[in-house]
């Protein structure tokens, strides 16, 4: 069953010529209670692979590619396009397009004085502060070495564990019918 099929319909004017259509509420939103996404025995954790999208890890995982909306819905990803990973010749080709000069320097950061003093692995900089050029410790990082931090964020996805899908479909469907 496509996603939009499970939206209550409404009757839009699409054309403002005063005809009306039946239409999906799109406008009606369903967000994964907290609860939930931070439920560690419902979740599995993912890091999406170059090519990869919501349907072809939805159907490895689930066995359909109709199951990509759970995959999205898991990890706030409302725009394909801006939420997701982008492989890598789009990401070169954006880094092009947004700076000048991507191996400029972005910003300067060090490793903060209280608290954390190391990632968790190598793509976790929670550790570190921006600051100023002439700070002790500070260290430059270049536009493309900021833009693809932001991709390895966006790479670590949370899926519902595939035991849970029947339980979060109705639940989904309950709730966008109300």
């Amino acid at each position: 069953m496509a996603y939009f099929s499970k939206f209550p319909k409404l009757m839009y004017d699409l054309k403002a010529d005063g005809t009306h259509k039946l239409v999906p509420n799109i406008f009606r939103r369903i967000k994964v209670r907290n609860k939930i996404k931070d439920n560690i025995s419902l979740l599995d954790k993912y890091d999406v692979g170059e090519g990869e999208s919501p349907e072809t890890i939805a159907y490895k995982l689930y066995g359909s590619t109709e199951y990509f909306w759970v995959v999205c819905l898991m990890n706030n990803i409302v725009n394909r396009f801006y939420d997701w990973p982008l492989d890598e010749y789009v990401f070169q080709q954006y880094c092009k397009d947004k700076y000048d000069n991507a191996a400029a320097v972005h910003h300067y950061e060090r490793v903060q004085d209280s608290g954390k003093q190391k990632g968790d692995g190598p793509s976790d900089y929670s550790h570190k502060i921006e600051c100023n050029s002439t700070d002790a410790g500070a260290q430059s990082v270049s536009n493309i070495e900021y833009e693809r931090r932001i991709q390895d964020e966006k790479r670590q996805i949370k899926l519902l564990a595939p035991g849970y899908l029947g339980i979060f479909e109705e639940e989904f469907n309950s709730l966008v019918n109300i």
